[in-house]
């Protein structure tokens, strides 16, 4: 389970401090305004859709949707996060969950499923598991679009992290594309965009 104190502390601080890693062009939020603009757009090609966000954190991309009519829902293990987006997204539904249990009962079906920053919690293993389920939760024609540290192979991965030193963190597990692809080939469709040194957007759809 996360320790979700670090998270209702990192509140108040979160969207600045993700800023200046932003800003830099710093692992780990390198290309982060990028991956949230691609995501709206995608999204909004579709509107008005019904939404899942996993790890909704302070509403700052699913703000931008739920002014432009979608219907939002969404997850966070931390409470003063969930406060955050409550103030951008009154109407939403804002469910305190931990997803590494899961999802929580009759969270029902949707359109696009999304996530930012915040499957990296999961070991690989449990990303499949997890995104398995979430293939479950999907409206037809539906996908599901992540945005988060990521590599096309493990040796980028380790490239990024022998960069870093010791500003990498241990605790978290990025994704490594060949490697979960290899793995849930057989129940969806993956693509990989690129948006920095070590980030990406990963889309993911049901098989035809």
């Amino acid at each position: 389970m996360q320790d979700n104190k670090h998270f209702d502390l990192w509140a108040k601080n979160y969207d600045a401090d993700v800023g200046v890693s932003n800003g830099n062009d710093e692992y780990p939020f390198a290309g982060y305004k990028k991956i949230l603009g691609d995501i709206y757009h995608r999204i909004m090609q579709s509107k008005p859709a019904k939404i899942l966000d996993i790890g909704i954190g302070t509403g700052t991309l699913c703000r931008k949707l739920y002014e432009q009519g979608n219907d939002i829902t969404g997850i966070d293990f931390s409470e003063e996060m969930l406060n955050a987006s409550r103030k951008n997204i009154p109407d939403a539904k804002l469910i305190q969950w931990d997803f590494t249990k899961g999802l929580p009962d009759d969270i029902g079906q949707f359109d696009f499923i999304i996530s930012t920053y915040a499957i990296h919690h999961l070991t690989d293993t449990e990303k499949v598991t997890f995104i398995i389920l979430l293939l479950s939760h999907l409206n037809d024609g539906g996908c599901i679009i992540i945005g988060d540290v990521g590599f096309e192979s493990r040796e980028l991965l380790e490239e990024c992290r022998a960069a870093c030193g010791d500003s990498w963190d241990e605790d978290e597990s990025y994704f490594v594309v060949t490697e979960l692809r290899e793995r849930l080939g057989y129940v969806c469709e993956l693509e990989f965009w690129r948006f920095s040194h070590c980030s990406g957007i990963l889309v993911i759809k049901q098989s035809a």
